[in-house]
């Protein structure tokens, strides 16, 4: 069974810790098999775990996991070599493609070499569900911030361009994430950018932002828009109350740091970069 469109859940979540197991999938993960639109037999998901190098350990965790949860589980591993004869062959009869986190560089390098970008491209075209979390995540936008290339929060811009957007994930959980998002959106070296707190996905159908969900009640997801006309260099600046933009920009102010109605702005209080606030519904 594949998607009447192609669809694609975006998140920073889908596990939690198990009863009797290390972990389990949580909504998130569920809610991608829902969007698949499968029925009447155990959901077909392959997890891809190139952004952690293929950990044959973790992938026995979600061997347990999925077993937990009833799904017709398998793995997609490229090292040392790929586990398919035929990868995209594999991935055309699953219902769910779910990627883990990790590097989202050294995913995308792997991925290319493999031809494995192109192939999930198609894939998507043809109606299976890409999901995943974190670097699985930010691998089907143009772009985002990491920490592939070290303890420093970076901007990743080589994505797979399947989203025109791009994409920040654990906004709230790391405290760096939100102030990059917000300066490399106001230096245009990321356009709009679409965000999720830990526990929240994103649904689009085709292109377009058609939801935010949550497994876990009071998080939120962000739109990062620079604003237009800004200028200014954002690297020294700090949140701080600025005002409401002009007219033109099509959306109210929300939130752009911990507190509603504060927008980051550049020295001199003129606004370069915006944050509206999406209300998730809550998955339960």
């Amino acid at each position: 069974m594949t998607a009447d469109q192609p669809t694609i859940l975006a998140t920073s979540g889908g596990y939690r810790a198990g009863s009797r197991s290390r972990l389990e999938f949580d909504r998130l993960v569920h809610h991608a098999v829902e969007l698949s639109g499968v029925g009447g037999r155990a959901p077909r998901i392959t997890h891809i775990g190139t952004a952690s190098g293929d950990q044959r350990s973790f992938n026995a965790e979600l061997d347990e996991a999925a077993r937990i949860a009833g799904f017709d589980f398998s793995h997609l591993n490229l090292f040392t070599m790929p586990n398919h004869p035929d990868p995209e062959s594999h991935l055309l009869e699953q219902d769910v493609v779910w990627v883990n986190g990790g590097s989202v560089v050294n995913l995308l390098a792997v991925w290319r070499a493999h031809g494995l970008d192109s192939i999930l491209r198609r894939v998507w075209q043809q109606g299976v569900v890409l999901a995943g979390v974190s670097a699985g995540s930010i691998c089907w936008f143009q772009g985002g911030t990491t920490d592939s290339f070290g303890p420093e929060l970076a901007a990743v811009t080589n994505g797979l361009a399947l989203l025109p957007y791009a994409n920040g994930v654990h906004y709230d959980s790391e405290a760096r994430r939100r102030p990059l998002v917000h300066r490399l959106v106001a230096e245009g070296t990321l356009g709009e950018t679409h965000c999720t707190d830990d526990g929240v996905g994103l649904v689009y159908q085709g292109t377009e932002l058609v939801e935010a969900v949550s497994e876990t009640r009071g998080k939120g997801a962000y739109i990062v828009r620079r604003l237009a006309g800004a200028t200014g260099d954002m690297s020294s600046a700090l949140p701080r109350t600025c005002p409401p933009p002009g007219a033109g920009t099509g959306h109210s102010a929300t939130m752009s740091t911990r507190e509603a109605g504060e927008w980051a702005c550049p020295p001199g209080g003129e606004a370069a970069a915006a944050e509206e606030r999406l209300e998730p519904r809550f998955l339960g």
